[in-house]
């Protein structure tokens, strides 16, 4: 495999032109109307329906000899037979023709922004330098390769995923942006500003003035932002940064931890310690902010062994027990400090068995209040100088897991997904834990069979917190960092057909907090709110202060 940097560019320019021949091409159902009609029939009418149904009616009812209609085809045929009053609207028959469900399956729709390449305060011997990318990105990432088609550009960015999620037939009226890119705090504040405020516009449909303006106009918009995730590291967290991001409109913050020990941070040049991962943790949690942590394995100077003590930590030490998580396999990448490492024959990547290995001995250990997002970094394995190229890591960690008898408890390997539930299938559940500065509860309904259909996290600060640790607007208040029900996305306003969406269980989620809280002794609530959200708390008796919003209880 040739990894220079122009074989490099050459596959991200061919792969760059597939995606714009693929967004470009022209349909028109009516042109293809006795095949499209036969092929949605099918899938309406199986009982069962499987992906097998689809393959056979594709098959049968080419678009031309050679050539399949593909399913975004298939979305934009089914809804022009429903505006046509041919057909009545099924959100089964739709799910049924989507190419991607489960981009939606978690209830929201995510849109990754990234942006513009600038330098990086890190200097971490294993993140590629392609000039072309923020910092640790590769040009063939698919939300990368977006983002430089768009030129870094954040209003074209979200407008692009927007229609092309819509295509396939995606509801997108409850959008959580993730803003992407390196360490986000670095940027100049009036470009953070900007970049947020034009995000906002493409969600609105117009443009703003301020990003006071765009926020305000959000909170009815076609397309409301119901979260705001930025990434940076821990050693830019301060209780200054905290009520900056607030303004802003963040409600969860990725951090890149990597590891908890010292020696390998060194080994890596992170440019932080553990104990600034352990405070910038404790300021987010006071702050009332969803905290999600990276974590890299296999880094220099790391082994199977070492890594399987490192991550317990995550668990044991009060100060981290993070509500999601990212764990990304180091990867040996060219152009980084760490190919150099290799060549000399200073650092080992994994062989694929023991990284298969030590994952489930991870997977193992995850508590039910954590969410595992990744489980690898999608990262194309020509790229890949040596180590584990397997592009579907989670799934083969989890059947190795299953033989085993093993299960992961995670929070996306229990949500409900579109799995149908009715209220006599669920129960409540209350899993409570201690952190360094709070009491954690993570409330919870959950099926017969151990799905989850929503959650909520409650978080009840201790008493004795240092001054200036916590906003002053959250002082003596439990805090509501996170309220999510689970199941396909559905438009705001429908009505359940039996999925957990909009059955009521956010609600009765809150009142259940409510109820815990008041137990305690706290006589206020407050809510880390995204913007799009505010209506919906308002509803709940919860008043918008300057950074949060809350009510008495």
């Amino acid at each position: 495999m040739d990894y220079s940097t122009n074989a490099r560019i050459r596959r991200v320019e061919a792969a760059q032109e597939r995606w714009k021949h693929t967004r470009g091409r022209p349909f028109d159902p009516a042109e293809h109307e006795e095949a499209l009609w036969a092929i949605i029939t099918a899938v309406r009418e199986a009982r069962p329906f499987t992906e097998r149904v689809l393959s056979i009616a594709l098959n049968q009812h080419p678009r031309q000899p050679g050539e399949h209609f593909t399913k975004a085809q298939l979305v934009q045929a089914y809804r022009y037979f429903v505006e046509q009053g041919r057909l009545p609207f099924e959100r089964e028959v739709l799910r049924r023709l989507q190419m991607k469900p489960v981009r939606t399956a978690s209830g929201v729709t995510p849109v990754a922004v990234l942006t513009r390449p600038a330098p990086c305060p890190g200097r971490c011997i294993f993140c590629p330098t392609d000039v072309r990318m923020p910092k640790s990105y590769v040009s063939d990432e698919p939300g990368a390769m977006r983002a430089l088609q768009y030129e870094f550009d954040p209003y074209r960015q979200v407008a692009g995923r927007l229609e092309s999620l819509e295509t396939i037939g995606h509801t997108v009226d409850k959008v959580e942006l993730l803003i992407l890119g390196g360490t986000w705090s670095a940027y100049p504040r009036d470009y953070q500003e900007w970049f947020i405020r034009r995000c906002l516009d493409a969600l609105n449909g117009r443009e703003a003035t301020s990003l006071e303006e765009a926020q305000r106009w959000n909170e009815d918009a076609p397309h409301r932002n119901v979260g705001l995730v930025i990434e940076t590291r821990p050693d830019w967290i301060t209780p200054e940064e905290i009520l900056r991001l607030r303004r802003l409109g963040v409600t969860k913050v990725q951090l890149g931890v990597q590891s908890l020990d010292d020696r390998i941070l060194r080994l890596n040049r992170r440019g932080h310690t553990v104990e600034e991962t352990r405070r910038a943790v404790r300021l987010l949690r006071l702050g009332g902010f969803k905290i999600l942590l990276h974590w890299m394995p296999n880094l220099l100077g790391a082994t199977p062994e070492s890594d399987r003590e490192d991550f317990a930590r995550l668990w044991t030490d009060p100060a981290l027990r993070p509500d999601e998580l990212k764990i990304y396999p180091c990867m040996l990448l060219p152009d980084t400090d760490l190919y150099q490492e290799w060549q000399r024959g200073r650092y080992r990547p994994y062989e694929e068995r023991e990284l298969i290995d030590l994952l489930m001995t991870c997977k193992a250990m995850i508590p039910r209040y954590c969410r595992v997002n990744r489980l690898a970094r999608d990262i194309s394995a020509p790229n890949i100088v040596a180590g584990c190229r397997i592009s579907n890591l989670r799934q083969v960690v989890q059947a190795a897991m299953a033989e085993r008898g093993q299960r992961c408890q995670c929070i996306r390997c229990r949500e409900v997904r579109g799995r149908l539930v009715t209220e006599g299938q669920l129960h409540l559940e209350v899993i409570r834990y201690q952190t360094d500065v709070t009491e954690e509860r993570f409330i919870s309904f959950v099926t017969e069979d151990d799905h989850l259909a929503g959650f909520l996290r409650l978080s009840l600060p201790r008493p004795d917190i240092s001054p200036g640790e916590q906003p002053e607007e959250l002082r003596g208040a439990a805090v509501i960092r996170e309220v999510h029900v689970y199941g396909p996305a559905l438009s705001i306003g429908a009505e359940s057909e039996g999925e957990a969406q909009h059955r009521g269980l956010g609600t009765r989620l809150i009142e259940e907090a409510i109820r815990q809280a008041r137990g305690i002794g706290f006589h206020r609530i407050a809510v880390i709110a995204a913007i799009g959200t505010r209506g919906y708390y308002r509803r709940l008796g919860f008043e918008l202060g300057d950074l949060y919003m809350a009510r008495s209880i």
